[in-house]
């Protein structure tokens, strides 16, 4: 489907805002979750790079917005469609990390093993889905409206903070013997697929 430029761009921007919003209200779920573990004791670890990844999620959205309107990116339709797709579907996949986990998820790294091991939802395949949804949409998003300067750039800049990020969280997971017997055996992102079985020959 075609859409004319200006209705394009407004359309983008309110996509942004979209995201933005969304972000915000995690945020203050995550706040709520932070303050039932901290009533119980949990508390949340030191974590050098949690003010970089908020600084990128939110620059990630103005450069895309100022490169589009700057830079006169323009929407083309073979990569903003399936952009805009990863965008939704990695959506859907935070969300269902985010019902998976229930009073376990919020936005920073908590040892909140004594509450439980999630392995239902998307972590019956592997261990980190939400890093997959995360760096997905930051990806995608600039590329719906062909800003791809930002998504080269956000993705280098993601990548070098995810590293740091998920080291310190499975220094706390693994820690712990529960968790290593239930999720140390699977993949960080991409699911194993399960071989087909070979047949066998038989002998009489």
């Amino acid at each position: 489907m075609e859409l004319s430029e200006p209705l394009s761009v407004r359309l983008f921007l309110a996509l942004l805002v979209a995201v933005g919003v969304g972000r915000l209200i995690e945020m203050r779920v995550s706040r709520r979750h932070q303050r039932a573990m901290g009533a119980r004791g949990i508390e949340v670890k030191r974590e050098p790079v949690f003010g970089l990844m908020v600084a990128l999620h939110t620059g990630v959205l103005v450069a895309a917005a100022l490169e589009v309107i700057f830079l006169k990116r323009p929407f083309t339709p073979a990569v903003g469609w399936p952009a805009l797709a990863l965008v939704v579907l990695a959506n859907l996949l935070r969300w269902w990390v985010i019902a998976a986990l229930g009073p376990h998820w919020n936005v920073r790294v908590m040892g909140s093993l004594s509450m439980g091991v999630v392995s239902s939802g998307p972590f019956r395949y592997v261990r980190h889905p939400n890093y997959v949804a995360v760096f997905v949409e930051l990806a995608a998003l600039p590329l719906v409206h062909g800003a791809w300067l930002t998504a080269l750039g956000g993705s280098l800049l993601h990548v070098m903070i995810l590293r740091r990020r998920i080291a310190l969280e499975e220094q706390v997971l693994l820690a712990d013997p529960g968790y290593r017997a239930v999720m140390g055996p699977k993949p960080r992102f991409i699911p194993r697929l399960s071989p087909l079985p070979w047949p066998t020959s038989r002998t009489s």
